[in-house]
C-alpha cells in the first residue's frame, strides 16, 4: 500500500489526528512514568527489614501505672520476658527499644574517629539485653553477640554511660569504614570530639532496617548495644517471635499472661509485625494505586478518542469508501489502509510521548530525587499505544470495510 496517499489525506485534514496524537502523547509521558513511580513505591515497600519471619513477629508493650525504683524495675522486666518465653508456641522473647518500621524510637550519630573533622552518621540505636539476632533471626555475618558479662544494666535517671560493645549492620560499617573489609575488633565513637564515647565492634549483621526505614542507604544504618535499662517510667516493649501458624494465638495468651501476673495495673498492646509495615508503607501502597487507577483512566480515554476519531473519519468518508468498493478494492485493502494510518498518527504521538516522558521524568529527578526514568518502560509504553491504536480502530474500520458499495455512495 502506497503511504503518500494516506500522508496527504492526514494533511488535508490535520485537526483530528493532531488531536489524536496529541492525547497519545501525553497519555504515555504520564504513563510510563506513573508505572514507573508504581514500581519503584512497590519495591521500597517491599524491601526486606532484616527480620527473617516477619509473618511470626509480634510487639507487646506494657506501661506499668506504677513508680518503682530501678532494682524493682530490673525485676519486673526479667519476671515479664520469663512469663512470656513460658507460652506455648513462644521461640523467642527480646526486650528491645524499639522495632523496625515502627516510626517510633531514637537515633544516635556515630563516627569512625574523635577527630572533630570525622563526618557523622545517624544511626536508628536499638538497645537490648536479650538476642535480637536470634529473635529476629538476623542473619551474622561476622562476629558474636554480646556475652552476659558484658550486658549492663543502668538507670537512665542517673547515669549516661554507653554500653562499650556494639553491633552494627553491614551497610553501617561499610559508611564507616569504606575501605575495610573485616571490622570486629574496630572502635566506633558516639559523636565525634574529646569527650565522644567509644564501642568497640563485636558483631556485623547483613541488614537490619530503622524504625523510620528511609527509602535511602541510610534507611539500613542501624546499631544493637547490649544493655538492660530502667527509667522514671516503667515501660518495656518485647519483640517475640511464635512458632509457623500459632502468632495469633501468642499474641491472646501473652497478652492475657501479662495481665494477669502484674501486681500492679498495666496497660499492654500488641501489634503484629505485619501491620506495623502495613502502616509504615500505607502512603506508598495508597499512591501505587492512585497512579493505577489514573493510567487505566487514561489509556479508556485514549481508547475511546481514537474509536470517536476512526468513526467520525469512516463517516465522513463513506462514499470515497463505496467508489474505491466499486473500482475493486477488497475489504481488506479497507481494513488495512485505516489501520496504517492509525499506525502513522500513532507512530507520532508516541515519539513525541517518549521525548515528553523524559522531560517529565528529568523534572521529577531534579525537584524530588526519583529514580531515572528507564528505557525499558518507554519502549513498554509505546508497544501498548501501538497496540491499543490498532485495537481500537479496529471497530470502525471494520465497519468500513463491509460496508457495500451502493450504500456507501448512496446521496445522503
Amino acid at each position: 500500500m502506497e503511504i503518500r496517499p494516506i500522508l496527504s489525506t492526514l494533511l488535508r485534514n490535520k485537526t483530528g489526528p493532531l488531536l489524536v496524537a496529541i492525547q497519545v502523547a501525553l497519555s504515555l509521558a504520564i504513563l510510563a512514568n506513573a508505572l514507573h513511580i508504581v514500581n519503584v513505591r512497590q519495591a521500597v515497600a517491599a524491601r526486606p527489614s532484616g527480620i527473617a519471619d516477619e509473618h511470626a513477629v509480634f510487639q507487646l508493650t506494657v506501661r506499668n501505672m506504677a513508680n518503682a525504683e530501678h532494682n524493682e524495675q530490673i525485676a519486673t522486666q526479667k519476671l515479664q520476658a520469663a512469663q512470656l518465653r513460658a507460652i506455648p508456641g513462644v521461640l523467642s522473647v527480646a526486650r528491645a527499644s524499639m522495632i523496625p518500621l515502627s516510626r517510633n524510637g531514637s537515633t544516635t550519630s556515630v563516627t569512625a574517629s574523635r577527630s572533630r573533622d570525622a563526618g557523622t552518621s545517624e544511626a536508628g540505636y536499638y538497645v537490648s539485653p536479650d538476642s535480637l539476632v536470634n529473635t529476629w533471626g538476623l542473619k551474622l555475618v561476622e562476629g558474636r553477640e554480646a556475652l552476659p558479662s558484658e550486658i549492663p544494666e543502668i538507670d537512665t535517671r542517673v547515669s549516661a554511660v554507653r554500653p562499650p560493645t556494639v553491633i552494627l549492620t553491614s551497610a553501617l560499617a561499610k559508611k564507616l569504614w569504606p575501605a575495610a573489609t573485616s571490622y570486629v575488633g574496630k572502635t566506633m565513637y558516639f559523636g565525634n570530639g574529646d569527650s565522644a564515647e567509644s564501642a568497640r565492634v563485636i558483631g556485623i549483621v547483613e541488614r537490619l532496617q530503622t524504625q523510620s526505614a528511609d527509602l535511602s542507604p541510610s534507611g539500613e544504618y542501624a546499631l544493637i548495644v547490649a544493655a538492660r535499662g530502667t527509667s522514671a517510667v516503667s515501660f518495656s516493649q518485647f519483640t517475640l517471635r511464635a512458632e509457623p501458624g500459632q502468632r495469633d494465638r501468642v499474641m491472646k495468651e501473652a497478652e492475657a499472661a501479662i495481665r494477669t501476673a502484674a501486681t500492679w495495673p498495666v496497660l499492654v498492646k500488641t501489634k503484629t509485625m505485619d501491620d506495623i509495615r502495613s502502616e509504615r508503607y500505607r502512603a506508598d501502597v495508597a499512591l501505587s494505586w492512585m497512579l493505577i487507577t489514573v493510567s487505566v483512566l487514561l489509556l479508556m480515554i485514549t481508547a475511546s478518542g481514537i474509536v470517536g476519531m476512526a468513526s467520525l473519519w469512516v463517516q465522513q468518508r463513506r462514499k470515497q469508501i463505496g467508489v474505491r468498493r466499486a473500482l475493486g478494492a477488497r475489504r481488506v485493502d479497507i481494513l488495512r489502509y485505516f489501520l496504517t494510518e492509525n499506525v502513522m498518527i500513532t507512530a507520532c504521538g508516541v515519539v513525541a510521548g517518549i521525548l515528553l516522558a523524559i522531560g517529565l521524568n528529568q523534572l521529577l529527578v531534579t525537584k524530588l530525587e526519583m529514580a531515572r526514568l528507564p528505557v525499558e518502560y518507554m519502549l513498554g509504553g509505546a508497544a501498548v499505544f501501538f497496540a491499543l491504536g490498532i485495537v481500537a480502530v479496529y471497530g470502525p474500520a471494520w465497519r468500513a470495510a463491509t460496508t457495500s458499495p451502493a450504500l456507501a455512495t448512496r446521496s445522503a
